[in-house]
């Protein structure tokens, strides 16, 4: 709401406005177009009680639920005059936590990857998040990734040594500069390019120990890769390619923590895809590319829908991945329903649960052989 906006309110609309604003000092994602129709929702309501108005807000601000306690007490301080608010301890916590598990994926050990699971949902909640970078660097896998992606043929040609196809074009221009003598042929070939690597990557809720690594990931490849695309998935489709082609990590991760809204909600990982294949300019990136989604595949909801995705990436993927932190612990089987429904769709199921074994599958994507711990592999 802009400054003149503001100005031209009813007075016994300011202090909603202000409530909004209220709890945004205090940690809450609260946008001005969900200000603005929290205000309009009482104007509808036309409320009887500071209860309708308090009803109103819960609908509007939409608070998560496990900070309503945050949020009645900040709105009992503000419309009922009341003096002291505690702090909220359990925000504290989490916030504090986030932090200390963002320092890297080595932290984790496997057996609370397995646990990850029951964290898993499909309500959508939005949130935001700032990361504490790794201090290690990841510029030996940064320098390698652009030469380590398999090769395609492309449609340019380049000119060749060794007798193979006329460049007639190329031959008949040469005629020419030499006054019509015969010259030896000119031949060319098709160029060699790399396939772009796709990363859909996902940050609900059961994958926010390992969130700040897979970006870190993400970020080497975009830097080190020319045609490395970054898409983020929880109950939302975001795009992080722009964001993390900043050099300065620091600054590309905090600008793509500020693009993802969805941090740590709901897992819906079928209809997220589906999204990301909807649309033609985003669908095309997956023709023929290493196509490498990072979850832990735990979809609470009906599987159809991510079999069908999964299906419809198959068809255009050159090679099909699914890394899952799950994996990192020796018991891991794929027992879902919808790992099992898409488990014969999959060129690789690999172990996502540190850094070093991602990075040494992506650059072994050219070899036979895997730098990280293959849990399955469509017969070749």
């Amino acid at each position: 709401m802009t400054p003149s906006a503001a100005s031209d309110m009813p007075r016994a609309a300011a202090p909603l406005l202000g409530f909004a604003r209220l709890l945004r000092s205090h940690g809450f994602v609260t946008s001005s177009e969900q200000a603005t129709t929290f205000m309009q929702a009482i104007a509808l309501l036309g409320p009887k009680s500071v209860d309708h108005i308090r009803e109103a807000a819960y609908a509007t601000l939409a608070p998560p639920p496990d900070r309503r306690g945050k949020f009645d007490m900040l709105f009992r301080m503000w419309l009922h005059g009341e003096e002291q608010v505690q702090q909220d301890k359990d925000g504290e916590d989490e916030e504090t936590a986030v932090k200390e598990n963002s320092a890297g994926l080595e932290q984790v050990a496997p057996e609370q990857g397995e646990a990850g699971g029951e964290h898993a949902s499909t309500e959508e909640r939005l949130a935001r998040r700032e990361f504490s970078l790794r201090t290690d660097s990841l510029l030996t896998f940064q320098r390698q990734i652009g030469q380590a992606l398999p090769q395609r043929r492309s449609f340019r040609t380049e000119v060749a040594k060794s007798p193979g196809a006329l460049d007639l074009h190329r031959s008949l221009r040469f005629i020419v500069r030499s006054d019509g003598d015969i010259p030896s042929p000119v031949w060319r070939k098709r160029r060699e390019a790399p396939r772009r690597l796709l990363l859909l990557i996902d940050v609900s809720g059961s994958m926010k120990r390992y969130t700040p690594g897979y970006l870190d990931v993400a970020h080497a490849a975009v830097q080190g890769a020319a045609r490395a695309e970054v898409f983020t998935f929880g109950t939302r489709l975001t795009r992080l390619t722009a964001a993390l082609r900043i050099r300065e990590r620091s600054m590309a991760v905090a600008r793509a923590a500020s693009l993802v809204d969805d941090w740590d909600g709901g897992t819906r990982i079928g209809p997220s895809l589906l999204a990301f294949l909807s649309i033609p300019r985003f669908a095309t990136l997956a023709n023929g590319a290493c196509v490498v989604i990072l979850s832990d595949g735990l979809e609470r909801g009906d599987p159809a829908p991510m079999e069908l995705a999964i299906s419809r990436l198959r068809g255009r993927a050159w090679r099909l991945t699914f890394v899952t932190p799950l994996a990192g612990d020796p018991r891991f089987r794929p027992e879902t329903a919808a790992m099992k429904a898409i488990l014969p769709l999959l060129d690789d199921l690999i172990d996502g649960s540190s850094v070093a074994s991602i990075t040494g599958f992506l650059l072994s994507l050219a070899r036979s052989a895997t730098g990280a711990k293959t849990i399955w592999r469509r017969a070749s």
